[in-house]
């Protein structure tokens, strides 16, 4: 193992983006073909003939969540889906757009169907569906496996699962994101089965993403959700700091055993563009939380970065790993198709720092003489690397590459 050099330079330094990108090691929200990230790759397929028929090209997806929380209306998903449209971003795969918690009265109509907020989206939800739909995209929404949602502010579907999903397949939903809050205390495990019935009996045509959205406690999610849905929260709730986006991304590691083609492992939306921490610290694009509205040139140039969403979109649907790390530096490293590895450097400390990568810990034989393509800076390397890779990675942040064998 080569020694690890520490040049001392202070925190914020350099314009090699990422890290985020752990984070995002798995889809949030997807019954279909799966999102993914470095950490993972892209197809459904699953023995649900629901599921089989949700079956799709890879997607990304906007959440209003960590932005927005309750105060959302369809003014703001309208706008969305436009910005979306205006910035070319649909374009790159980011298709879905999702309404979360708070979007419907906290009442059920005369008929006990969940009701849209007269207040904040008086068009309803199927209105709402056809404007996002001529946009060429698709819309999602949010429930809970409980009497309330974690709001509190609207019902959840427990005890309604099939009049809700029929109300989802009328309204033209694309998407469901399933949350766990205040329920009757039953195991999550007999909970999301109900859920997951009752979207395959609400229409012969009715296609929908479905996530598992909790995470807490023993019930681990992961070990048991690719017989539910397509993917399934591996950790709790992410805020915009580099720690918490680090321990996001410990935690989804965790269960990476879980995550194939069919299932994938989700731990929580992207912070990126909202403002918490520095350029270098950001990365995953692919389930957006920024306000898309209002999207700065800094971000753009992270979550359009046609290459990273090549990595996110790979077919073969393997999730990387970190296979070597001493101190602040870790090597993640995962197999892609084509014959190709995709690799990562990490440098989770306050100073620029030397890594290494070596053949033997990423499964590329040794004598193998190898390209190598930086993804950030878009440029395939002039030299070619036998043995072993080494870069220089700035302060809080990454190199990303492709690795392919060339003789």
């Amino acid at each position: 193992m080569d020694p690890v050099e520490v040049v001392k330079q202070p925190h914020g330094g350099g314009n090699h983006r990422i890290l985020d990108m752990l984070q995002q090691s798995g889809v949030t929200i997807l019954l279909g073909r799966g999102l993914v990230s470095l950490l993972l790759g892209g197809l459904v397929v699953l023995e649900d003939k629901l599921l089989h028929r949700s079956l799709r090209q890879t997607s990304g997806i906007v959440g209003n969540w960590n932005h927005f929380n309750c105060k959302i209306d369809e003014k703001i998903i309208k706008a969305t889906a436009d910005a979306l449209v205006s910035t070319g971003l649909s374009k790159l795969g980011y298709t879905y757009v999702n309404i979360d918690d708070c979007w419907a009265e906290i009442s059920r109509d005369h008929k006990g169907n969940l009701a849209p907020k007269k207040s904040t989206f008086p068009s309803g939800t199927r209105s709402l569906a056809d404007y996002i739909h001529s946009k060429g995209l698709k819309l999602g929404i949010y429930s809970d496996a409980g009497y309330f949602t974690c709001s509190k502010t609207m019902p959840g579907s427990l005890g309604h699962e099939e009049q809700d999903a029929k109300t989802f397949a009328a309204s033209g939903i694309d998407y469901l994101k399933y949350d766990n809050c205040n329920n009757d205390d039953s195991k999550p495990t007999v909970r999301y089965p109900v859920m997951t019935q009752a979207l395959m009996k609400a229409d012969a045509l009715f296609v929908v993403l479905y996530s598992i959205s909790f995470f807490w406690g023993d019930m681990h999610p992961a070990q048991w959700g690719a017989k539910e849905g397509n993917s399934w929260r591996t950790n709790n709730d992410i805020s915009d700091t580099w720690e918490s986006m680090l321990s996001r991304a410990d935690m989804n590691e965790v269960y990476a055993e879980f995550a194939r083609p069919g299932g994938w492992n989700d731990p929580d939306m992207l912070e990126v563009g909202n403002g918490g921490m520095i350029k270098d610290e950001y990365v995953a694009p692919l389930l957006l939380g920024c306000d898309v509205r209002n999207i700065t040139k800094d971000t753009m140039e992270i979550i359009e970065n046609k290459e990273v969403i090549s990595v996110n979109l790979d077919p073969l649907g393997v999730q990387a790993k970190k296979v070597r790390s001493e101190g602040d530096l870790e090597i993640w490293a995962g197999p892609l198709s084509g014959y190709r590895v995709v690799l990562l450097l990490v440098n989770r400390g306050p100073w620029k720092t030397s890594a290494t990568a070596h053949w033997d810990d990423i499964e590329i034989p040794t004598d193998s003489v190898v390209e190598a393509r930086d993804l950030w800076e878009h440029k395939t390397l002039k030299a070619r690397f036998v043995g072993k890779l080494t870069a220089t990675v700035d302060s809080h942040a990454c190199k990303m590459y492709f690795l392919k064998p060339v003789s």
